[in-house]
């Protein structure tokens, strides 16, 4: 195939344009070519198979010098620099080598020549510049979007890197508060405290697979409700209730906890809390609510934690997930659905 389009097809290019100009030139004139003396026929076609070598290996050349300047990418800017050399390379090789052929067959040059001469292998040259480009380009195109891809992945898991390492050092401040006070009075439970705590940092230093088991997850909860109902005064009023028909789903882990983290954190008035994890065909809905102690807006003063969560779950679960938040009464809700599939 290399030795056709390398030996074999320049020649065919040039005596298809030599075919087109001469049926416009002898439907124009009325002359029909075969006719003519058969050395006028070769001196023509020979000019024109030439004219198809030099031109075809012109744009090869001009080519190969384009994709070493420019590889691997595309632009527009590229593709119109790229025509305006096809456009000055025919131009220079139909005016030094055709024009003066026909100039001396025939009845010499007429004003038609030239213009047949340059509008045809002109229209032939873009349209082997659109064949021979495409695959080029499309090529470029792919690596483009391949490496644009890759760099917002790359932009993502940083993103992802920098959320996380912002929230731990908010969960660890928060956890490491409880245990300082409950020392002032039950040392004994303190220590059970820590070691609850440490539950809680291995399954966040050890398990940082991308995505773990949603009882996984669930496990942490309790692990954490457990040590935030320590420091919690006595009139909580805490309610959980976690559908237990999960079995084996898969979420990124630590999305459920800010929420969790939030209502302990801010519950007040009546002290009630409620925990609800439900499956609802191929999604997960976590609601938490908890009675309110000051207006909404104080509520949202300082935290972190709700501006994380959102941020990763739109990096995380695009278009997989709704989460809601608002008052009803005297009551902060705060309700996430996941979708799986």
């Amino acid at each position: 195939m290399k030795i056709f389009h390398k030996y074999i097809f320049p020649g065919l290019y040039g005596l298809l344009v030599y075919f087109t100009i001469r049926l416009l030139v002898d439907s124009w004139s009325g002359n029909e070519f075969w006719r003519r003396p058969a050395a006028t026929n070769i001196i023509e076609i020979s000019c024109s198979i030439l004219m198809g070598y030099l031109c075809l290996w012109a744009y090869n050349r001009l080519f190969s010098r384009f994709d070493k300047q420019y590889a691997p990418s595309f632009s527009y800017r590229r593709v119109f620099r790229e025509l305006l050399y096809v456009f000055l390379v025919n131009t220079l090789i139909q005016n030094t080598l055709m024009v003066p052929m026909a100039a001396v067959t025939d009845n010499g040059l007429q004003v038609f020549d030239v213009i047949d001469i340059n509008i045809v292998t002109l229209l032939y040259s873009f349209i082997y510049y659109g064949i021979k480009r495409s695959n080029t380009f499309l090529q470029a195109y792919i690596s483009n979007q391949l490496q644009l891809e890759k760099i917002t992945n790359d932009q993502l898991q940083t993103e992802l890197k920098f959320l996380k390492a912002q929230y731990h050092p908010h969960f660890l401040f928060n956890a490491l508060n409880t245990i300082y006070f409950q020392m002032d009075t039950d040392v004994k439970g303190a220590k059970k405290t820590v070691e609850k705590f440490s539950e809680l940092l291995r399954y966040q230093l050890y398990d940082q697979q991308q995505m773990v088991s949603i009882r996984s997850e669930i496990n942490y909860l309790q692990h954490f409700i457990d040590l935030q109902q320590v420091r919690s005064s006595a009139r909580l009023q805490l309610q959980v209730d976690i559908d237990k028909s999960f079995n084996g789903e898969q979420v990124y882990p630590l999305l459920f906890l800010p929420l969790v983290e939030n209502a302990f954190k801010y519950a007040g008035g009546k002290f009630r809390i409620s925990i609800q994890m439900k499956k609802q065909d191929d999604s997960i809905y976590f609601c938490v609510e908890n009675s309110m102690p000051v207006p909404f807006a104080a509520l949202r003063e300082g935290g972190i934690g709700l501006e994380n969560l959102q941020r990763r779950l739109a990096l995380l679960y695009p278009g997989k997930h709704v989460f809601t938040t608002g008052i009803q009464e005297d009551t902060f809700c705060a309700a996430l659905k996941l979708t799986l599939s």
